[in-house]
């Protein structure tokens, strides 16, 4: 017989199914899961050897938990995916507000219904989903919303006195009962609102308006907290943090994999209708990521509030936007991602980071276009190792493959590319500097390039590292760039008389 099929109390108890608390169900469920090697927090990145495990050890320990972490670091994800933790389907007393255990009911209704129907008594299953309720913490919520409060409406209604138990309106929290309920930005909860959560911690059970009645709740709570918030918007009082069983920390993603890993699997890329065949080359993801590892360790920038894993993801979906106007601007389909895309990135960054003193003056939109600079910088280094001990030691050492570039551009030669252009006027022009496509031809991995398109993109990818490296010069206008000799543009930006002085020195 199906499980799910008994619809009254005497059929489940000649079934023998056996109810478990929610802790002791999460916790064999949890073990039956590592046994198997199932994955049970599907798409979290990077935390299989830091916070996984420990998640794990306070799940098998039967704890309350809080996650402390900045923004972006996958907190609510987690909490949502313990559902998967749970049995798919528990009993519980039909209509019961509080998903009464059919066994052993908590509240009026329940013993009453038990008292009036025996083993007749109805019940229903209740669906793992069902199981789940979170708030988000906010000064404006009251214990009314978290416990719950008399209702005159009802004991009108019903003509019950205020002292009588079927009175009560029940808040969130116990009508969370048998299941998990998780709070987050827990420091935005008012101090006298957290003191109500201490005794649903402790002694498992609630009070309400005086009411005298302690209903024992089966509950898993969890929290989550920015440790931002213990300073600038709040805190959380020292009772509650001592009931906390568990304090887990996360983190941003420890290396450029499982950053790239967490961007790919969360930007909107796959389904854009009018770029379905645009090629994404595997360094623009590199960079894009590397704006974020840049962010999170520059000066100009408060560390405390963070940078959070979406600044790289609405990077690539702004990057492929980009291209997408492009497409539909020349009624062309755009075959690639440009270095020139990268201009549309400060609208993603901007938002989503907070500025030292120092940063303000320089102002949000410059800071983003550092780091892109620097992101672009750090990457075309990787790929052109060469070229980064040139940088480093440009005073004593040559490369003649760089000096070759330099040297065309001496002569007053300059190239200067459309953002907004079809691919065809793109690879033309790009097409003069011959020197430097024996340069990418020599150390890029040529089968990386398919076609003339792809060496465009990579002959305007270095051309952007030598400009991010001093060696060149810059100009962008109405979505143009143009590079051109650092010297002719030192030259050009002096003021005539002041040249004209110079000059006279000189003889």
């Amino acid at each position: 017989m199906e499980i799910t099929n008994i619809k009254n109390l005497g059929e489940l108890r000649r079934s023998g199914y056996q109810i478990r608390s929610v802790k002791e169900e999460l916790r064999q469920n949890l073990l039956l899961a590592i046994k198997k090697r199932e994955n049970i927090f599907s798409g979290i990145v990077g935390y299989d050897s830091t916070v996984i495990p420990e998640l794990y050890n306070a799940i098998l320990s039967r704890h309350d938990f809080i996650l402390l972490g900045l923004r972006g670091q996958a907190k609510t994800r987690i909490l949502r995916n313990l559902t998967g933790l749970l049995d798919p389907f528990i009993p519980i007393l039909a209509g019961s507000e509080l998903n009464d255990n059919p066994y052993q009911p908590i509240t009026y209704y329940g013993k009453n219904l038990i008292k009036q129907y025996g083993d007749e008594a109805p019940v229903e299953w209740l669906p793992r989903e069902n199981r789940y309720n979170e708030k988000l913490a906010t000064p404006d919520v009251s214990i009314a919303d978290l416990i719950g409060d008399i209702d005159p409406i009802k004991a009108a209604a019903q003509r019950l006195e205020y002292a009588h138990e079927g009175v009560i309106h029940y808040g969130i929290i116990p009508r969370t009962n048998r299941g998990i309920f998780v709070i987050n930005e827990l420091p935005d909860l008012q101090p006298r609102i957290q003191v109500g959560l201490l005794n649903i911690l402790e002694e498992r059970d609630l009070q309400i308006r005086g009411y005298p009645v302690r209903i024992p709740l089966d509950i898993l709570i969890a929290f989550s907290a920015n440790p931002e918030d213990y300073t600038n918007r709040g805190n959380i009082i020292t009772p509650l943090k001592d009931r906390i069983d568990s304090q887990i920390i996360t983190h941003y993603p420890l290396t450029l994999e499982d950053g790239l890993r967490i961007t790919q699997q969360e930007a909107w890329q796959q389904d854009r209708a009018d770029i379905k065949e645009i090629h994404i080359p595997y360094f623009f993801r590199e960079i894009v990521e590397a704006i974020a590892r840049e962010a999170r360790g520059h000066e100009l920038i408060d560390q405390k509030s963070g940078v959070s894993a979406r600044l790289p993801i609405s990077c690539m979906e702004l990057l492929i936007g980009n291209a997408e106007r492009r497409s539909n601007l020349n009624q062309i389909p755009s075959r690639s991602l440009r270095i020139t895309d990268f201009q549309a990135l400060p609208a993603a960054i901007t938002g989503k980071i907070e500025l030292v003193y120092e940063g303000e003056q320089e102002g949000i939109t410059n800071v983003a276009r550092i780091l892109i600079g620097q992101a672009i910088k750090r990457i075309f280094e990787n790929y052109f190792p060469v070229l980064k001990e040139t940088v480093k030691n440009k005073k004593n050492k040559s490369n003649p493959e760089l000096d070759e570039i330099i040297s065309w551009f001496n002569k007053g030669q300059l190239i200067c590319v459309d953002g907004s252009g079809t691919d065809d006027e793109y690879i033309a022009s790009l097409q003069p500097l011959v020197p430097l496509q024996k340069l990418i031809r020599k150390y890029f991995p040529k089968e990386k390039i398919k076609n003339e398109l792809d060496l465009a993109v990579l002959k305007e990818f270095v051309l952007e590292g030598l400009f991010q490296s001093s060696y060149l010069s810059k100009f962008t206008a109405e979505g143009k760039v143009t590079y051109k000799d650092l010297m002719e543009s030192i030259l050009d930006s002096w003021p005539a008389d002041e040249e004209d002085k110079n000059l006279d020195n000189i003889a």
